[in-house]
């Protein structure tokens, strides 16, 4: 009998963790992302089959990236589950001295892949995607996107398609798929042409040869829009509102697609944009204010390398990183310092605790190849010249005011569109918990049945699934503040999140500077062309 409840009471657990990732009742999910896609325009008028997809699903309204607000952080967090400090990814261009010693690389860059993982013992990410652990349980995956960061989700060399295929802004693996891509599609559209004919390009690759061996458990279609348009034409403009329409003409393709195949109703899908956006009110650059106050900053580094107290800026929109060679705690102090006097300066994290600053970790960005400074630029809520509230300062941008850009640590880069439909998600529902892009791994893991073998940062969108049944769990805000005392003024920032369940989702941030007296006037701030 003791033998006999000692069984019982040790497999209790196990059953729970089975019963946790029993598969859901679809046999397939599909998961698109429409790259840069505010939840402002989720509208009858713009997105009519989104809205629709919305009605007999889910509608996640309180949803964020993880931070920085950027593709290729925000690819990886979808792929892995997990915050930037853990995947490695924390930007979409970083420094990392390995792979060149002096300037930047672009994250998804497959050179800079190959070579990471060369030297890394294929650990570029440090975690796995969700697209590896399925393969590691026999399952297959199709990935395609209209831009590079796809090649984060599905990363390796292969010679057949049996595990799966990644296309990748055109490109694919495995190599030998491109030539019957491009006889049966044509070659995909230059990068002269729209963003929106990529778009198209790649959503009839995915529908046509790369499901004709039949729908695979897990798909991902990667848009590149409404971002490029939002880019170039400001977000809420005329170009912008179009580039939406056509994405949502691409959903429509995909679930049309389902439905020839007698499989939409045993799919789930996913719709998830990767960042929201802003408009640029003012473009600043950080290394030229260093340097025009003593320091020694630059975009690259001379040959053969970085000296002694030389400083790196990495420009990456809405945020910069800077990089300090030899680490000096003096140093980096001074700095952020002179940062918290700019009027462009928003939000600064540290690796090392400054006085005024957050720490990466609190921002979830502490990765071992993070930058010694994080700074996350200011913003405001004034309207774009098309009545689009969300506006910015941005380093070092190809995009000027009145155009489009992300990356900071603004309300309107850190909230984000997200819907689900299917068989396993309840209809018609509004979520108003706090969500985030690292939950969207560990749900389609569950949906799937998979059980990942290492612990993700997300959590199971349980309270948006039929099963299985729970209590909902309750959310808790958090409101952080630092302040530095200068000689003539007195810094203030703050950063607002939400946790549920253990998960955090960064909400906004910002600073400012006020002169000595002055009474904290809180989150509203001035604006940053002042």
């Amino acid at each position: 009998m003791r033998l006999a409840r000692k069984l019982f009471t040790t497999l209790i657990p196990l059953f729970a963790a089975a019963s946790l990732f029993a598969a859901g009742k679809a046999t397939q999910v599909v998961l698109l992302v429409w790259d840069g896609l505010r939840p402002d325009f989720v509208t009858e008028e713009n997105t009519p089959t989104l809205v629709k997809l919305a009605r007999q699903g889910v509608t996640f309204k309180n949803h964020h990236p993880v931070y920085i607000s950027a593709t290729e952080v925000n690819g990886t967090a979808l792929a892995t589950g997990v915050y930037p400090g853990q995947s490695g990814i924390v930007g979409n261009k970083e420094y990392r001295p390995a792979l060149d010693a002096t300037k930047p690389i672009m994250t998804a860059s497959l050179a800079a892949i190959r070579k990471a993982d060369a030297l890394t013992g294929n650990h570029y990410l440090a975690f796995p995607t969700v697209a590896e652990i399925l393969h590691a349980q026999g399952l297959r995956t199709v990935i395609a996107g209209a831009k590079p960061v796809a090649l984060l989700h599905d990363r390796f060399p292969r010679s057949d398609d049996r595990q799966g295929v990644d296309l990748f802004a055109g490109k694919v693996l495995p190599e030998a798929l491109a030539a019957k891509l491009a006889g049966q599609l044509g070659p995909f559209p230059a990068k002269a042409k729209s963003s929106p004919e990529r778009d198209a390009w790649t959503t009839e690759a995915l529908t046509g040869p790369l499901w004709e061996k039949g729908v695979p458990p897990f798909s991902v279609l990667w848009l590149s829009e409404p971002d490029s348009s939002q880019h170039l034409h400001g977000p809420g403009s005329p170009a912008a509102l179009a580039a939406i329409k056509s994405a949502d003409q691409n959903l429509a393709r995909v679930l049309a697609a389902l439905a020839q195949k007698g499989l939409r109703e045993q799919t789930d899908i996913i719709v998830v944009s990767d960042h929201g956006f802003s408009t640029v009110a003012r473009n600043t650059d950080v290394a030229k204010a260093l340097n025009e106050h003593g320091f020694h900053a630059g975009r690259e580094f001379p040959e053969p390398g970085p000296r002694q107290g030389d400083i790196l800026v990495v420009g990456n929109g809405g945020s910069a990183f800077l990089y300090v060679t030899g680490h000096e705690p003096a140093l980096v102090k001074k700095v952020v310092h002179f940062l918290q006097a700019q009027p462009f300066c928003g939000v600064v994290l540290t690796r090392q605790p400054v006085a005024g600053a957050f720490s990466l970790e609190q921002a979830r960005l502490n990765a071992a190849t993070a930058p010694d400074i994080v700074l996350s630029l200011r913003w405001n809520r004034d309207r774009n010249q098309h009545g689009t509230p969300g506006q910015l300062c941005s380093d070092q941008s190809d995009y000027g005011p009145g155009q489009g850009m992300h990356g900071s640590l603004s309300p309107f880069d850190m909230h984000n569109t997200c819907v689900a439909a299917g068989p396993d998600f309840r209809h018609g529902v509004l979520d108003d918990l706090p969500t985030g892009n690292i939950d969207i791994a560990p749900t389609v893991l569950w949906l799937l049945g998979v059980q990942p073998s290492q612990k993700q940062s997300g959590r199971l969108l349980r309270e948006a699934l039929l099963q299985p049944p729970a209590p909902a769990p309750s959310p808790k805000s958090h409101h952080l503040e630092a302040s530095y005392r200068a000689e003539n003024f007195l810094w203030r920032q703050y950063l607002n999140y939400s946790t549920v369940n253990g998960a955090l989702y960064l909400d906004e941030g910002n600073g400012q500077q006020a002169p000595l007296g002055v009474t904290w006037a809180g989150p509203s701030i001035s604006s940053p062309s002042q």
